[in-house]
């Protein structure tokens, strides 16, 4: 089996954990690099919880660089209210070597992983997109070797951060904005399938007996408050992970997608025009709709082969 190398770029986050150990135990994908962003909390909090997780999976060997600190031209908000103040609150992880993260920023990073790679690489964005319009910017030969972006943003109704703004490009809607401009090919699984992607309490109480990966993930999912632990908990991020890897499970539509950067009610929105209203040419496949069950099957099968 030939994989296919990705790179994901993250701010983990506990959703984020989850698509995180996914892709990593996911025999199909080649997680060359993680690159980190500011988020769901901080840059430094974030850097330390991939950290964290890659010692946590006997991972360490992938590389992780540190990216943008804050959004392009925006204040920097956070959400520790959903994912608590380190991020990833409610698991005791070993102090992994931090000597190991890379020095170079992570656009430089990208850039060498895309550049010396013999096929076309993936990059999975799962926060903010921050660090994908700066690399875009900046070095701009690195996009005839991309060969997708995978992105977990934006909505197709309303938002979960502004009035129609989801989180991720909340935070960064000017880098949202020359992301969705760039002439790339672009997925997107936005907040609406994330709201249907749930882990059910009985889920939980399976996922905790799995594998020492089930018993952090379920210490994490008592402090998360995407959704409710009784409930059901709200994976947002792993829907990216799941369409790269069984796409059959969403319903899609190609079509045009902006952002909202000057609205004083409504910035952070991503316009995704399904009916054609705005007469402009398709530039993403956006997922619209999710098969329920068939994720969480998938996902439980998945974590079941983590560690």
């Amino acid at each position: 089996m030939i994989k296919r190398p990705i790179i994901i770029d993250t701010d983990p986050g506990i959703d984020d954990a989850v698509a995180i150990a996914v892709a990593l135990f996911s025999e199909e994908l080649d997680v060359k690099l993680i690159t980190t962003v500011s988020g769901n909390v901080s840059l430094d909090k974030v850097t330390y919880n991939a950290m964290c997780l890659l010692k946590y999976f006997g991972k360490e060997e992938i590389p992780v660089a540190a990216g943008a600190s804050k959004p392009l031209l925006r204040e920097v908000i956070d959400a520790s209210d959903i994912h608590g103040k380190t991020g990833m609150e409610g698991f005791d992880f070993d102090e992994p070597d931090m000597s190991k993260l890379l020095k170079e920023h992570a656009i430089d990073a990208m850039r060498k992983v895309i550049l010396e790679s013999n096929e076309k690489v993936t990059i999975v964005p799962i926060g903010p997109l921050t660090n994908i319009a700066l690399l875009i910017r900046t070095y701009p030969e690195v996009m005839e070797n991309i060969e997708e972006l995978v992105i977990m943003g934006g909505s197709t109704g309303r938002g979960n951060a502004g009035v129609m703004a989801e989180f991720n490009f909340y935070a960064d809607p000017e880098a949202a904005k020359i992301v969705m401009k760039s002439g790339l090919k672009i997925s997107i699984t936005p907040l609406d399938v994330g709201l249907k992607a749930l882990v059910l309490p009985e889920d939980s109480e399976q996922i905790k007996l799995m594998n020492k990966t089930g018993e952090m993930f379920y210490s994490l999912f008592k402090r998360y408050r995407g959704g409710s632990f009784s409930t059901g908990l709200k994976m947002y991020d792993s829907c990216a992970i799941a369409y790269l890897l069984k796409p059959e499970m969403f319903e899609t539509a190609f079509t045009f997608v902006d952002i909202e950067t000057k609205g004083e009610l409504t910035y952070g929105c991503s316009v995704v025009d399904l009916r054609g209203y705005l007469k402009e040419e398709p530039n993403a496949t956006v997922c619209i709709d999710v098969d329920a069950q068939m994720f969480r099957d998938w996902l439980m099968d998945r974590i079941r082969n983590c560690n």
